[in-house]
């Protein structure tokens, strides 16, 4: 894959990874559509070309044709759609094929908690997302199967919920890489448990909802790392898990930061429906807090799709429902870092990426001086990024004093805590100070993040990026 698009389609994907040229592939499709009595059928270049960019998809008895000389059933098509069903002619073909059933649950768990897989492949068209999500909306819960293991109890299912949500806080302080291992060692104690132990129902439920935050915490910071192809398979085996355990909590919480993911690297549109689909849970969640949250991610997925109005609605939105919101000590466990402050943080973030500076100087002045301000120094990675946005926004009205200052502070704030995350907020930011070099102050900044650090490590802001609100 040299391209985005080869990371972002199936067929691209597919005509990557075997070096085949798109018209040596089309002429194998027309001649396969002829022999099964369809006719003969344009093979120039443009058509594959036009099928990635989404432009329009192949004719059933294209796909048909495309099918057979994939060795694929009919079904897959009916099934998956396109281009979902080409997943199954593709080497990552085995997770996503797989049923919705506690069968199929515990193997994709054993294929995403096994090896780190390098490859760059990524499910990111919203036909195939939304495939995934009517497949997980439909799927029945676990129901105990019976097993020789030793038997075990409540008790167990709770160390580990405990063990997790140390690593949801370790993430903060200590950055992502090493968390990630963590928590892919954790997804493989759960699912050799659920492998190789007895339990009732509600234990085995519960064991699923361990192994669903497991999955989506090696997402989260699968992601963070920079491995975003192994992040999307950890989200999807996520979900698989949240739906065996019957759990909305950690459903809402995988779509979420899903969407994350998603409008970060250039798919805006199917962070919306990741979002949406989160929002469906939300009643159920009985957390004000947590729908206020979804309202935010949805406002960012707006944003980055560009649409104003639907991400003003939204900012209302998640507005109106933290006002319903309880102490954040009596409330879900995985939204114990979002409060008022972090939710102006999102909306300023919104803000920006509309053009709206003043607005989201507004959202993040009123982050700190909020009744419940943002906590700086609990998440000094987030807080590092939305330094950085608050900083281009000063740059975008032109105070070029406060946009450096806000710079200096966000550099600093980021020290000792690892994230290599896609969208270089610092970067872009470093980049938007070039304009302005013939300024003392600006020229300093700039000098300062390209030179190495009292340890020898570079200054330079590199890859910081989304912080846990994105």
């Amino acid at each position: 894959m040299t391209t985005d698009a080869a990371e972002r389609h199936p067929l691209a994907y597919l005509l990557a990874v075997r070096g085949q040229k798109a018209e040596a592939y089309l002429l194998r499709v027309a001649e396969q559509h002829q022999r099964m009595g369809y006719g003969q059928m344009a093979y120039r270049r443009e058509k594959v070309s036009r099928w990635i960019r989404g432009d329009y998809a192949p004719s059933y008895r294209t796909q048909l044709a495309m099918a057979t000389l994939e060795g694929i059933p009919p079904e897959a098509i009916h099934a998956n759609g396109w281009p979902g069903w080409l997943l199954v002619a593709l080497p990552d073909h085995t997770l996503f094929a797989l049923p919705w059933t506690s069968t199929g649950t515990v193997h994709a768990l054993e294929i995403t908690g096994g090896p780190v897989d390098r490859r760059q492949f990524l499910i990111t068209t919203s036909v195939t997302l939304g495939a995934t999500v009517a497949q997980w909306s439909a799927a029945s819960p676990a129901g105990t199967a019976p097993t020789a293991g030793r038997r075990i109890g409540a008790d167990v299912p709770a160390l580990f919920e405990h063990r997790l949500e140390g690593l949801r806080r370790l993430d903060d302080t200590v950055g992502s890489g090493d968390v990630y291992d963590a928590a892919r060692a954790e997804l493989r104690l759960i699912t050799t448990t659920l492998k190789t132990a007895s339990f009732g129902e509600g234990v085995e439920r519960r064991l699923f909802g361990a192994a669903a935050e497991a999955s989506r915490s090696a997402g989260w910071t699968a992601y963070d790392s920079g491995k975003t192809a192994a992040a999307e398979r950890h989200y999807a085996t996520a979900l698989r898990a949240a739906a065996s355990a019957d759990d909305p909590v950690v459903a809402a919480n995988t779509l979420s930061f899903w969407a994350i993911q998603h409008y970060s690297t250039g798919n805006p549109r199917g962070a919306v429906d990741l979002i949406e689909a989160a929002l469906s849970q939300a009643p159920r969640t009985g957390s004000a807090r947590m729908t206020s949250m979804l309202h935010a991610r949805a406002c960012r997925a707006h944003a980055h799709a560009g649409d104003t109005r639907a991400a003003d609605r939204s900012a209302n939105a998640a507005l109106d429902a933290y006002e319903h919101a309880g102490p954040i000590e009596d409330d879900l466990p995985c939204v114990y870092w979002y409060n008022l402050g972090e939710a102006h943080q999102l909306l300023g973030s919104s803000a920006l990426n509309l053009g709206n500076p003043k607005r989201a100087l507004a959202h993040f002045l009123e982050a700190s001086d909020a009744q419940e301000a943002y906590n700086a120094d609990a998440f000094p990675r987030g807080h590092a990024i939305y330094l950085s946005r608050l900083a281009e926004a000063h740059l975008s009205l032109g105070d070029v004093d406060a946009a450096v200052a806000t710079a200096h502070d966000a550099v600093d704030r980021m020290g000792g805590v690892t994230s290599a995350r896609g969208t270089n907020t610092l970067a872009d930011l470093r980049k938007k100070l070039t304009r302005r070099r013939g300024i003392p102050a600006v020229a300093d900044f700039l000098a300062y993040t390209s030179t190495p650090g009292p340890r020898g490590e570079s200054r330079s802001p590199g890859l910081i990026m989304e912080s846990r609100g994105g």
